[in-house]
């Protein structure tokens, strides 16, 4: 199995190769600032918001129940729309559908930075989700036509996929620091000098792809983005209320019968919204599941690991989100080695490894206590967590990008990230009914006995990921 994308080339006048389509420019330092700082700035608003919410609460007058849907509706508007912003990129273009995406997210956070109410910023939160849907599928498949084969694509990856796999937790460090040096108000409005560098650096260093042709997909189209934010919504409305809530099960069942009908679709259309031939390949679906499992355990761990560092530490927000670079640190130094691992041990290998360790990582978390510290409760799980997600992202990326054709790269990268984005949200509604499990049927119903239970089947999300990736067939190193 090859490990890179396949290329499009180009060729000039007298019919010689220009090599990939992307060689837009002698910069491409420049144009993987615009990808990379792209899918930073989508995941790191996923959380950013996470230590700055009791401020919020105070300025703008939300509720308990109500302060949720700052986070919910980001969430829930980017999951259920990532499929559709995948083919639209097809149709227009991925630069294009990038360029426009970052635009309407600039304007947005813009928005919810000045709101003077809590209507005004759910609806600006929901704006920055459908941006960052269209904008989000185009930046890996814009790896695939600015950077050529071989060790220039394996970096550009590796440093890909340690953002990915990192975003979430600096969203935490830079809220806690924003909220405490100026104002909860700049968690969003720091998007709009890096918003307005990406539009600017993109179309100087980035090449446009070609646009599909041919019917679009309306039906399909209808059916997945419907399916989708049901499904999300479920598994929001369970971590609010439980898994017996009415709306919950009836948000279920819109979801399942959607998507089956999605799936009729797509297999019947002569351009799906999703190439179901992606799944054909078992280490590709290997990977997709897996990426569904990490973000599933990883969200819930942050949800809860915020709580407890604000709560029962007494950390201030921005302490708060210093205490994760112990996680984020780990992670990039190992995302920067996981290239070197992989040429030597295989993506399957090394990605089996990294599962284990951060498995390891949230079973020692599940051992805080009352009597636990930083130091000794938090640091050495986080370290463990970081260093295992660095080395596993880049490995699931090559495996889901292997051999695809470039006419198929926007799907493939709209679903990958709608991997991450419903396990996140599958876990945080999971961990949170596991805690108030925990906390109803311990002796001491303490916070400690709830997140013991939640931590507990954090790793067992990350066992399963792990059982998974074992089932993959593995690739040469030569690959």
């Amino acid at each position: 199995m090859s490990t890179s994308l396949r290329t499009p080339t180009g060729h000039d006048a007298r019919g010689r190769s220009r090599g990939p389509r992307g060689s837009r420019g002698s910069r491409p330092g420049l144009a993987l600032t615009a990808i990379v700082a792209t899918q930073l700035m989508f995941l790191v608003d996923a959380t950013v918001v996470n230590v700055a919410l009791p401020d919020i609460a105070v300025d703008l007058g939300f509720s308990s129940t109500r302060m949720s849907w700052i986070l919910n509706l980001y969430t829930l508007a980017f999951g259920g729309l990532l499929l559709l912003g995948s083919r639209i990129g097809d149709r227009i273009g991925r630069r294009r559908a990038l360029v426009a995406g970052v635009l309407a997210f600039t304007a947005a956070s813009l928005l919810a930075g000045v709101a003077p109410g809590g209507g005004w910023l759910l609806f600006a939160r929901t704006a920055q989700g459908v941006a960052a849907a269209l904008a989000a599928p185009s930046t890996l498949a814009l790896i695939a036509t600015s950077f050529p084969e071989g060790r220039q694509r394996a970096r550009a990856l590796s440093i890909f996929a340690s953002i990915s796999g990192a975003g979430s937790a600096l969203g935490l460090v830079l809220g806690g620091a924003l909220t405490d040096i100026a104002s909860w108000r700049w968690v969003f409005l720091i998007n709009l000098p890096v918003g307005l560098a990406i539009a600017w650096l993109a179309p100087r260093h980035l090449d446009e792809t070609p646009r599909q042709r041919g019917p679009f997909d309306a039906l399909g189209a209808l059916l997945g983005t419907l399916g989708m934010t049901s499904l999300v919504y479920a598994f929001i409305r369970t971590a609010e209320q439980s898994w017996g809530d009415g709306l919950a099960l009836g948000a279920f069942a819109a979801a399942a019968a959607l998507l089956g009908g999605f799936l009729a679709v797509e297999l019947r259309v002569r351009r799906p919204l999703v190439v179901l031939r992606l799944f054909a390949d078992r280490n590709r679906s290997v990977a997709y599941a897996t990426m569904l499992m990490i973000p599933a355990g990883m969200f819930g761990v942050f949800y809860f690991t915020t709580q407890y560092l604000q709560r029962y530490l007494d950390y201030s927000p921005f302490r708060a989100g210093l205490a994760f670079l112990a996680l984020t640190l780990p992670l990039f130094a190992a995302s920067r080695f996981a290239p070197r691992a992989q040429a030597r041990f295989g993506p399957k290998r090394t990605a089996v490894a990294g599962l284990a360790l951060n498995t390891a990582g949230i079973l020692w978390l599940s051992r805080i206590d009352a009597g636990s510290g930083y130091a000794d409760g938090l640091l050495g799980p986080l370290v463990l967590m970081g260093v295992g997600v660095g080395l596993t992202m880049m490995q699931l990326t090559t495996l889901i990008l292997s051999g695809v054709e470039p006419a198929d790269a926007g799907s493939a990268s709209g679903l990958l990230q709608t991997m991450q984005y419903v396990g996140g949200s599958l876990g945080v509604s999971v961990l949170v009914s596991v805690f108030d499990a925990g906390l109803r049927h311990s002796a001491g119903h303490t916070f400690y006995d709830g997140t013991g239970a939640a931590f507990t089947a954090a790793a067992g999300f990350s066992a399963v990921a792990l059982l998974l990736m074992s089932a993959a067939r593995g690739v040469p190193r030569k690959a």
